[in-house]
């Protein structure tokens, strides 16, 4: 593994949420695994008011989401753990100059030898990145005289194409754009990852993977559960923003982009730019016949009532807002000339589930006339994460009689590795200077720039809102979007799906 230098985080917004639930814990395995530097240490900041020990309580020792992982430790193990963690008050607001901040970060600095290395995590509101990042400026906390400075920001960057635009410039004018990691969760899972590797790394798929063999692309991401507690921020977000504009057309982007010239960070994401700027945009014509937006209704599901999305907290009664989005479009390049790529993701389905299906297009030539084969490899991001490749092979007895047969590898096999977290992949990436898996600005605004006229149209509501019952496969009226291609592949938990498959 490549060294990691020494090196000082300091995460704002360190008293919420995302610090205790993810950060704190992947840090901790990060450690338990040897993965950080011998110098290592983490400074929070938030506007609350804690000490030292405080902190270290509320994020280590006494922390529910660590509970398991510290209690076969031992008690010097840990205590070697928290005490690397501190705690700096901002005050009232993070629009106060950062004099204590930066006279914490020095005294750290000099007291583990961290060679001015230092990575700021803002896990605060977008609203207030530029302001962090001024302020920070100002202090000259961002300054590469001595050691390397790295920001990482948080989903959701922009509301739309212009807010992203205007929140990268702003970005920008404090910190280089070598400097800035746009962080996404869903690029840390191994599975986004081996996309990447089950494309270039194996010569069976590699010569394949274009409009002469692959009839059509289907991508689906689906929550079994509705929006519960969220659902004031989610009446604001829906479906497209929410998942579509960023998990969802990342995946795209690695399944789609071009081979790169090396497997350096930014050989892989101009690869991904360029796919993401191929995607034709939707028009007047095409809008209406390739996107249905729905929304979950009410039902009953295992003999329990589930509310239907209009009844959840922090919702309006006439919210036109999407749990369900389905998109097909096409990618004008020479690899994927009029091959449909079909899109979908929402909430209240009947299972948890985000794969990847390759369709790939019938023999020319038929032999075997009437037989129910098809070839599909699909790829598993979550759960049960696999490959499944799906062939053809002959019934034993007379004739040529075709059944479908299939051949799968599930993540679970490798008993042996310790498969990191998302946010452990992505800590220690940053940590070693490797943005592969950070999003661009160029990439989150080409991003945007498909996403927003079709919010524009659905904010006109010209576009019908389809129910659909909660638990079920989504509005019927999406089954138009991929007619004439065998329809949705609605997946069970399990990657693999054959009758006779059962779980002990």
């Amino acid at each position: 593994m490549k060294k990691i230098d020494n090196q000082l985080l300091v995460i704002f917004g360190a008293s919420g949420d995302l610090t205790v639930r993810k950060l704190i814990p992947a840090l901790f395995n990060l450690y338990k695994e040897g993965h950080l530097p011998e110098n290592f240490a983490v400074l929070g900041t938030s506007r609350s008011n804690m000490t030292d020990e405080e902190f270290r309580a509320k994020v280590v020792t006494e922390s529910k989401f660590l509970k398991d992982s510290i209690s076969d430790e031992a008690i010097d193990f840990i205590e070697s753990f928290a005490n690397r963690m501190f705690y700096e008050d901002l005050g009232g607001s993070y629009e106060e100059p950062y004099i204590g901040l930066k006279n914490r970060v020095e005294s750290i600095n000099e007291e583990f030898s961290l060679d001015n290395n230092v990575i700021y995590y803002l896990s605060t509101p977008p609203g207030i990145y530029e302001l962090i990042s001024k302020n920070l400026k100002e202090q000259g906390l961002s300054d590469e005289n001595k050691g390397w400075k790295r920001l990482i920001v948080e989903k959701p960057f922009g509301y739309t194409l212009e807010t992203a635009k205007a929140l990268n410039k702003g970005i920008q004018t404090y910190f280089n754009e070598s400097q800035i990691y746009r962080i996404d969760h869903y690029l840390g899972k191994e599975t986004v990852q081996n996309l990447l590797v089950t494309r270039f790394s194996n010569s069976i798929f590699e010569p394949l993977w274009n409009r002469n063999y692959i009839n059509h692309i289907e991508i689906t991401n689906a929550e079994s559960v509705g929006v519960g507690s969220r659902g004031g921020y989610y009446d604001k977000s829906g479906a497209l923003r929410d998942m579509f504009q960023n998990h969802l057309l990342q995946i795209v982007s690695l399944v789609a982009m071009e081979p790169p010239i090396d497997a350096n960070a930014e050989s892989i994401r101009n690869e991904k730019v360029k796919a993401l700027q191929s995607i034709r945009h939707l028009n007047e014509e095409t809008f209406y016949t390739n996107t249905t937006r729905g929304q979950y209704l009410a039902s009953t599901i295992n003999g329990e009532k589930v509310k239907g999305y209009r009844e959840e907290e922090g919702v309006a009664d006439n919210s036109m807002t999407e749990t369900y989005a389905a998109i097909k479009f096409y990618i004008d390049n020479w690899r994927w000339k009029d091959v449909p790529f079909y899109v979908r993701t929402a909430k209240c389905m009947p299972t948890k589930v985000t794969e990847v299906v390759i369709h790939f297009k019938p023999s020319h030539h038929r032999l075997f006339e009437g037989t129910n084969s098809d070839n599909r490899l699909i790829i598993r991001i979550q759960p049960d994460e696999g490959i499944l490749l799906k062939f053809g092979v002959k019934v034993p007895g007379q004739g040529f009689k075709v059944e479908t047969a299939n051949l799968d590898f599930h993540y679970t096999d490798l008993v042996d590795t310790y498969v990191m977290e998302a946010y452990e992949r992505l800590l220690l990436d940053a940590m070693q200077g490797d943005a592969t898996l950070y999003a661009r600005a160029d990439e989150v605004e080409a991003a945007w720039a498909f996403v927003d006229p079709i919010l524009e149209e659905w904010k006109s509501n010209r576009e019908k809102m389809h129910g659909y019952p909660a638990g079920t496969w989504g509005p019927k009226f999406a089954d138009k979007l991929i007619d004439g291609q065998d329809g949705w592949r609605n997946p069970g938990p399990n990657l693999t799906d054959s009758a006779d498959y059962c779980e002990l």
